[in-house]
């Protein structure tokens, strides 16, 4: 699937680096998307479910740090834009996909049981069976995603992840506009301070998944909503440089551990076997809210000009979104559907 992905990611770019109409940038930008869906996030974070068990949302954290660095390449971009053009630097993205992306998805492997392992690097224990000793303890029986759906924790996860990506989107698309329009910042200062939040985010994934493996990925989760909560704070009612610097390391660090903790946790609530259909139908949840904020937010902006109820609105949402993981049920049997399924 990654490697179909791949290559239909690169043609989105070579198309694009050719159109000449509107209806031809709608035509590479789905392309693009296609290719980016089979080849991106859901299918990294299956991969790792699978080959991870004990110490899984580390091994998410570091496999997750290549969309943060994507952030500190940016410049680069804009280099060659300048240098190149447009038209150009579609091309070379998409060639860098297929020689840098391709060989990559090479050594990718779906399951570890294909390859006669087991999660962890586990060899299966061939030890022949003792007359009268103890069978070895079944696996967890996994959920399917219709009977995840019907648990109160899938939507909660759901929901407060739902919440960060409200945060995180919006900040992305307005942080810029609100820091030089209302803040006064030059647009070096601003970009400064996006800098120095993707550093912070590319520190927080290793690190949130190193606590989560030691702790609870419940509670990191929670911890991190709320810090995306007091950073919003900070951000909407700035008087002073010190809050802006402030919001850009909270939120940079919350949104980094974050997000291999809550994609994990799906896998430590569910079991891994539906993994990626679970994981796809809360992330349509997910996805919609990530489209409408930054809009709604546009629209706050325009008739009010201010950000400060948006940022305010957004705080209060990631607040509620850590009380979701406070009181976070956690199922405590498979559904028979399931547990027939999981043998």
């Amino acid at each position: 699937v990654m490697r179909v992905g791949n290559i239909i990611f690169a043609g989105g770019f070579f198309v694009f680096g050719q159109i000449n109409s509107v209806a031809g940038f709608y035509a590479a930008f789905m392309i693009m998307a296609i290719g980016a869906s089979l080849s991106g996030f859901l299918s990294i974070t299956t991969a790792i479910v699978n080959w991870f068990d004990e110490k899984r949302s580390m091994a998410m954290g570091i496999a997750l740090l290549g969309t943060a660095v994507g952030g500190l390449l940016l410049p680069l971009v804009v280099l060659g834009l300048e240098a190149w053009g447009w038209r150009a630097m579609a091309n070379i993205s998409g060639a860098i996909i297929l020689i840098v992306g391709l060989p990559f998805v090479q050594l990718i492997r779906h399951k570890p049981e294909q390859y006669g392992m087991l999660p962890d690097g586990r060899q299966p224990d061939t030890t022949p069976a003792i007359e009268g000793a103890p069978a070895p303890p079944e696996p967890p029986a996994s959920f399917t995603a219709r009977d995840a759906m019907r648990t109160r924790a899938f939507w909660f996860i759901s929901l407060s992840h739902t919440a960060s990506v409200l945060v995180v989107s919006v900040v992305m698309v307005h942080f810029v506009a609100y820091a030089t329009t209302t803040l006064g910042y030059s647009l070096k200062a601003a970009a400064g301070m996006v800098t120095l939040q993707t550093v912070t985010n590319l520190i927080g994934r290793p690190l949130g998944g190193w606590v989560a493996d030691r702790t609870s990925s419940r509670l990191v989760t929670a911890v991190a909503m709320l810090g995306h909560a007091v950073a919003l704070l900070l951000l909407a009612y700035a008087q002073h440089p010190w809050m802006v610097v402030a919001f850009a390391l909270l939120n940079g660090l919350a949104w980094g551990a974050r997000v291999p903790v809550v994609v994990s946790m799906r896998a430590e609530y569910f079991g891994s076997k539906a993994f990626g259909s679970i994981m796809g139908v809360s992330s349509l949840v997910v996805t919609f809210g990530g489209v409408i904020a930054p809009i709604a937010a546009a629209w706050a902006y325009d008739a009010t000009n201010s950000y400060t109820a948006s940022f305010t609105i957004l705080a209060v949402l990631a607040g509620l979104g850590s009380l979701f993981l406070v009181f976070l049920p956690k199922p405590t049997k498979a559904p028979r559907s399931a547990s027939v399924a999981a043998h």
